[in-house]
């Protein structure tokens, strides 16, 4: 049976825009989407007719979902650094604040500086409007299920940490409350970006570590464990005998992650603290940051390869911290992937930046909170119990 849910996930995806529309997308009765349609704009979830004519740009006949009805919000928590943000529901990015700290540190240190800058930001909004979600995303291997870390090496102590328990601790009220892992929430964001057009992708998230985000048709594969696309801690070996901050030891993040290209930088006198620094120093031309790039895009290339042979995507992005030197990282990878990967693969592959850059991971977080906080099932929980 089509609910109301339904009718509003119609008008979200911009398939219908008119009550006509309704009727003729589910074969119900004008009296069955009145009826339906009342129900969402009592709860404020859609906007028609004279609201919209008074507006002064769309017919008395049109269909929107309200953006106003309520908002999401947004935390990509890395190693280093956590960016935080409140979203509409058209997904528009309405404030937004950024937490560094220490690279490992633990989330007795993390999520209170998290939940204090999440409370400023919906405090500041121009006016009150009630928290639907969050969307939250970590380093590592994520249970959505339970809505937590389960194998993080590079943030130890991070594994099943209640996170939305830490955000009610600290003043948040978050809604309901969505977790995934970082690389997929870069691959959500191309949702909304290159997927348009290429909804076979691969995302890489090239900063402090490595993780590959993967769409197939569109939709994110995350793997039977959450796990897809750890390229970071495949083994190679170049890395041989080197140890990872996993624990383990060959891994590729030991050659060609963040962590390890600022190590080398370092001893060899360079003042880098961070792989931003990297980045910004081989966009300004400095020759060795831009070896170390491109060699690090090599290395990754080289494992990439195996990945494009199997799943044959129509392009990949390539996004994180040292995306920001973008011709010169992806120089280096496409060195690797034309020189290892078949011919017919790589025929009409493109690399492309991330869409929404430095703001990709909080694109992606809202995303997931919305596709989630929208979904009928839970719009039809929603109206069930009176809450708009």
């Amino acid at each position: 049976m089509t609910s109301a849910g339904d009718l509003l996930q119609l008008v979200r995806r911009g398939r219908a825009s008119s009550r006509s529309d309704l009727g003729r997308l589910t074969g119900l009765s004008r009296t069955a989407v009145g009826a339906r349609l009342s129900t969402l704009e009592a709860a404020g979830l859609v906007l028609s007719g004279d609201e919209l004519a008074s507006t002064g740009g769309r017919p008395a006949a049109g269909l929107v979902l309200n953006a106003d009805a309520g908002v999401v919000l947004a935390a990509a928590i890395g190693r280093s650094r956590s960016q935080l943000a409140a979203f509409d529901l058209h997904g528009r990015e309405l404030g937004s604040s950024s937490v560094d700290h220490e690279v490992g540190a633990s989330p007795d240190v993390v999520m209170p500086a998290v939940a204090d800058h999440l409370c400023t930001i919906v405090a500041d909004l121009p006016d009150a409007r009630p928290v639907l979600g969050t969307g939250i995303s970590l380093p590592g291997t994520v249970d959505p299920v339970r809505g937590v870390s389960i194998d993080s090496p590079a943030m130890p102590g991070w594994d099943r940490v209640d996170l939305r328990e830490a955000l009610v601790a600290g003043g948040v009220e978050p809604g309901a409350t969505f977790v995934a892992n970082d690389a997929d929430v870069l691959a959500r964001s191309e949702r909304l970006g290159h997927a348009v057009h290429h909804p076979d992708l691969l995302v890489l998230k090239a900063s402090t570590g490595l993780g590959l985000g993967i769409l197939a048709e569109g939709r994110v594969v995350a793997g039977h464990l959450g796990a897809a696309g750890e390229i970071g801690h495949t083994k190679v070996d170049a890395a041989a005998g080197r140890p990872c901050r996993c624990g383990d030891v060959g891994c590729l993040e030991t050659i060609a992650a963040g962590w390890a290209l600022v190590a080398s930088l370092r001893e060899a006198g360079h003042p880098v603290v961070h792989v931003r620094d990297l980045a910004a120093l081989a966009a300004a031309g400095d020759p060795e940051a831009k070896h170390h790039l491109r060699e690090s895009g090599r290395r990754l290339g080289e494992v990439l390869a195996v990945a494009i042979n199997i799943l044959n995507p129509e392009a990949v992005v390539i996004g994180g911290d040292m995306a920001a030197a973008f011709d010169v990282y992806a120089a280096g990878v496409r060195e690797s992937v034309y020189a290892r990967s078949s011919a017919l693969a790589t025929r009409e592959l493109r690399f492309l930046p991330s869409t929404y850059g430095d703001r990709a991971g909080l694109v992606g977080c809202a995303a997931m909170a919305l596709d989630q906080v929208l979904s009928p099932a839970a719009v039809d929980a929603r109206l069930a119990v009176g809450v708009a």
